[in-house]
């Protein structure tokens, strides 16, 4: 719980564990890339990709979410039998948001930890044989295409048939593919394999996956976590090579990929075709419009705490639960990298694992993503002709905020909260700062 002084300062090479920034640019990239060459249609059914084990080896899980509706084990099977690549990538395929594989105890139906009950999707450290059969026995939690629930389940089911398709793993795959080309030195699966040190990447979780001492399984780990993945799904059944999370660079090397978003290339090196960007970008009629196929989009300013209020309804970019921000605005031909390590911080009470993922982080300032491009566009089109002013008025809005959080974190902890919570210091840094600008 005691900040490091003395630590290694960010460089601009310092790589940072991506978390589902990887699903944009690992997966999303992947499957424009194939399906602009007709290696991959979004209207494949994975059953047809995968074969019979995808639908035959579903194992049954009474999901609180279906309450007296269970449908049946083999209505379920059947509604996997028809699911598509694209019902995968737009988060609408009918899989619960995560898997939970590497606990031996875990109550799936609840999706709540357990120390009782036992796991029905339990998967020991895998290989790919064995992370492939424990997708294919994942059921459904709702009928397909019924409902948009974001699932990391889907992309590492993506990350598996990205593979099947290509005859590669992905990281070879990516490196081969996008990497090597565009000269790009510091992006990469498993950095710790792939010629870097841990000195190289920024430091995520300070007790591994413990959350401070809650949580605990066999094999979990306790050492700082420093070029490992974070996400325990990748790290345990996926080997730190998943389409969901593992991949790791620096903001540069991100940016430049992103930048391919414009024109489907990168110097003389074509990608994909702005036909199929575009078709992965547009908003998608049988889902949430704030989803392309696979990408976040902006909608009606529908995503703010991502993209801020003030950038352009087609923006798109995805975000990463470790706290980065990828965000691709096409009016502006503009490109936001935005990298950080929220869950590098203690609990705020590590004595409940209601709290497990109360970071100190999450109530820093700096975790509110959508402030970075909130500042940027203060200097972009319209807003370029007064930005101190639109600055001064974005302060004050950043305090009126963090002071509802102050009152909302209050009644939550159920008392007055101690003088050193983070979120109480977040807001004496902010208005220090307006202070600082006379406001």
């Amino acid at each position: 719980g005691t900040p490091v002084r003395n630590g290694i300062p960010v460089k601009d090479e310092t790589m940072f564990d991506l978390a589902s920034n990887t699903k944009a640019f690992a997966c999303i990239f992947a499957v424009q890339y194939l399906a602009d060459r007709g290696m991959l249609g979004l209207n494949e059914k994975i059953a047809d990709i995968i074969g019979n084990e995808f639908t035959d080896l579903t194992e049954e899980i009474r999901y609180e979410e279906f309450k007296d509706n269970y449908p049946g084990l083999e209505t379920i099977r059947k509604w996997k039998s028809e699911i598509t690549v694209k019902d995968v990538m737009t988060h609408q395929a009918g899989y619960a948001a995560c898997g939970f594989y590497r606990s031996r105890k875990y109550d799936q139906v609840h999706h709540a930890f357990s120390d009782v009950t036992d796991n029905v999707l339990y998967t020991e450290k895998a290989d790919r044989t064995k992370a492939l059969r424990a997708v294919c026995r994942t059921p459904l939690m709702y009928k397909p295409q019924s409902r948009t629930v974001y699932s990391d389940i889907g992309y590492i089911l993506l990350g598996l048939i990205i593979e099947k398709k290509t005859g590669k793993d992905l990281n070879s795959f990516l490196s081969e593919t996008f990497w090597q080309p565009m000269g790009l030195k510091h992006i990469t699966y498993c950095p710790l394999e792939h010629g870097f040190e841990k000195e190289d990447c920024a430091a995520t979780e300070l007790n591994g996956n413990t959350r401070d001492g809650l949580i605990d399984f066999p094999g979990i780990r306790k050492h700082t976590l420093q070029g490992e993945v974070h996400d325990e799904d990748s790290f345990h059944l996926m080997q730190g090579i998943s389409g969901h999370a593992g991949l790791f660079a620096n903001a540069s090397d991100i940016a430049k990929l992103a930048s391919v978003m414009f024109t489907g290339g990168y110097g003389n090196h074509r990608f994909f075709s702005a036909d199929i960007r575009d078709l992965f970008v547009s908003p998608q009629a049988s889902g949430s419009p704030l989803y392309g196929i696979g990408w976040f989009r902006n909608g009606s300013d529908g995503r703010p705490w991502y993209f801020s209020s003030a950038s352009p309804s087609g923006t798109v970019g995805h975000q990463g639960w470790t706290g980065t921000l990828s965000l691709i605005d096409f009016e502006n031909n503009l490109v936001l990298i935005y990298l950080t390590n929220t869950v590098s911080s203690p609990l705020v009470r590590p004595v409940s694992i209601k709290h497990a993922n109360d970071f100190s982080g999450r109530y820093y300032t700096s975790s509110t993503l959508g402030f970075v491009p909130q500042i940027l566009y203060t200097g972009v089109g319209k807003n370029r002709r007064n930005p101190e002013e639109m600055l001064k008025s974005l302060m004050k809005e950043m305090i009126r905020e963090k002071k509802k959080l102050v009152a909302e974190t209050e009644k939550d902890f159920g008392e007055s909260l101690p003088e050193d919570h983070p979120v109480l210091k977040a807001l004496r840094a902010l208005e220090e700062a307006a202070a600082e600008m006379n406001i």
